[in-house]
């Protein structure tokens, strides 16, 4: 072929072969041109043993500058590349070099680069015991283009992964790279498994890691949960991710899963989260049969979990206000009046939070997070405040957490087109009315007549919707009891023995 050097074992081959066939045969069997094996019959060495060949078929393109241009730009900065050098010659030297040396520069600086170029970087390929090292890591999932009810679900995955059998766990979040998603899924992941490994790996994680530090310092928090597992904890080295490789790996892996899963599916669309999460669990689980078997060996190698979790959550103050609202990091929520005034506990989840008034649990609410730029989000339950409104319903039109108190966008859309269309004090007590019939447990179907009244480009009518979504008046049978005479008792009596 040409380009390609005749190997010593063609040689031999083609050798082999002559012994029975004609020339033509032979070399056709030895993969080399009929012209090559008439050298082969006129030469009494191998390729290997003929001394190297010191001239040139054809003129060197580049013999006026390569030493004298070339390399001492290569010198300066090793990284130019060809296609640069090339139209800085073309510069120096106007139409002496065309487009044609491209690929002799190329391979002219490849071959400078592996002799006189700078070092590369080394990976040394690492054996993982079993039972030494687990990792985490989030990853963003953005997209895979989930959407939750139709409205696209932007979230992250995390991911606790075993070094030696590659076991993993993952967990669907919302919010972002915090102590409370490392420490809630990690010891989910942990009490999963069965048993602690000896060492934790993450990256820098600012939940984990005191990234302002000079020395590798780790958080409070972290630092604790690690002691009441009993895990050593390490890190890579900031910005070099293939340290962390065999979770990053990992993260290619499961996405790419995901996503040829949604695509088997049909579909991207999900009813509810917890839909999605049992989705994503099916795919964690298929991951962990194929290695079930390295499993059974590390899992005795693992250290035994402690009698119990530490907190998996974070603590903050928080006072309902008149407005029946309180602020947790920035974050607003709504509340039942009947705790104005009243000083909550807040326990801060990575997917929820709890309200606990003295010991008691009084509230729970999925955890808001900051999205599209947001200053304070805002979490409001419309049914902590439908009741108020009802006694107030021009308040709405101007009201603060107006836009954040429909429970759907049809909910939003129906009041732009009552606010367009009515009264202001009118389309207030429509629309708060709309509220509290979403309120008594008719807030999808509801939903869908506001659907169809928008189709059909109407207004809602909040007597007739009344009256289609009020449960049907169930009526009672008459039932006729006929009492009998007493005397039929005596007759009873005499005849009895």
């Amino acid at each position: 072929m040409p380009g390609k050097r005749i190997t010593d074992h063609q040689v031999l081959k083609y050798k082999q072969h002559r012994n029975k066939f004609s020339q033509v045969a032979a070399a056709a069997k030895a993969g080399i041109s009929e012209r090559s094996a008439r050298r082969i019959e006129d030469a009494a060495q191998l390729p290997s043993q003929r001394p190297a060949r010191s001239w040139r078929t054809r003129s060197d393109p580049l013999a006026e500058v390569w030493e004298a241009e070339v390399v001492p730009l290569l010198q300066a900065d090793a990284q130019l590349n060809a296609v640069t050098l090339l139209e800085e010659l073309q510069r120096r030297h106007p139409g002496q070099y065309g487009g044609a040396v491209l690929r002799t520069l190329q391979r002219r600086v490849r071959q400078w680069r592996a002799v006189h170029g700078a070092e590369c970087d080394v990976y040394f390929a690492q054996e993982h015991p079993p039972g030494r090292l687990g990792l985490s890591d989030f990853t963003v999932a953005d997209d895979l283009e989930v959407k939750i009810d139709g409205i696209a679900f932007n979230h992250r995955l995390y991911q606790f992964a075993l070094a030696h059998s590659g076991w993993r766990h993952a967990v669907v979040l919302t919010e972002g790279e915090s102590f409370a998603a490392l420490s809630g899924g990690l010891q989910a992941a942990l009490w999963r498994l069965g048993g602690v490994p000896e060492e934790h790996r993450t990256d820098s994680l600012s939940a984990a890691f005191n990234n302002l530090a000079e020395a590798q310092e780790l958080t409070r928090r972290y630092e604790g949960l690690c002691q009441h597992y009993g895990m050593r904890a390490s890190r890579c080295n900031p910005s070099q991710s293939h340290e962390n490789g065999s979770i990053e790996s990992r993260h290619d892996s499961l996405k790419t899963a995901l996503d040829q899963a949604l695509r088997l599916r049909g579909t991207r669309r999900f009813d509810e989260r917890a839909d999605y999460e049992a989705f994503v669990e099916t795919i964690v689980q298929r991951f962990n049969a194929r290695a079930a078997t390295r499993l059974a060996v590390e899992r005795t190698m693992l250290r035994p979990l402690p009698a119990r979790r530490t907190a998996e959550f974070e603590e903050f103050p928080a006072r309902v206000s008149k407005y029946a609202i309180f602020t947790v990091k920035g974050v607003q929520y709504s509340a039942p009046s009947q705790l104005i005034g009243h000083r909550l506990t807040v326990r801060q989840y990575a997917q929820h939070i709890e309200c606990w008034l003295g010991g008691q649990c009084v509230l729970e609410r999925s955890r808001a997070t900051h999205r599209d730029g947001q200053r304070h989000p805002r979490n409001i339950d419309y049914r902590h405040l439908v009741a108020a409104l009802r006694r107030k319903p021009g308040a709405f039109a101007r009201w603060v957490l107006r836009d954040a108190v429909f429970p759907r966008d049809i909910y939003r859309r129906t009041w732009e087109r009552l606010s367009a269309a009515l009264a202001e004090r009118e389309a207030c007590k429509t629309i708060v009315g709309l509220l509290s019939l979403a309120a008594d447990g008719h807030e999808a179907q509801l939903a869908e007549e506001l659907e169809q009244l928008i189709e059909l480009d109407q207004l809602p009518d909040l007597n007739a919707l009344s009256a289609l979504l009020k449960p049907p008046i169930a009526e009672l049978p008459a039932v006729s009891v006929q009492l009998p005479p007493l005397q039929d008792y005596d007759v009873l009596i005499e005849v009895s023995p």
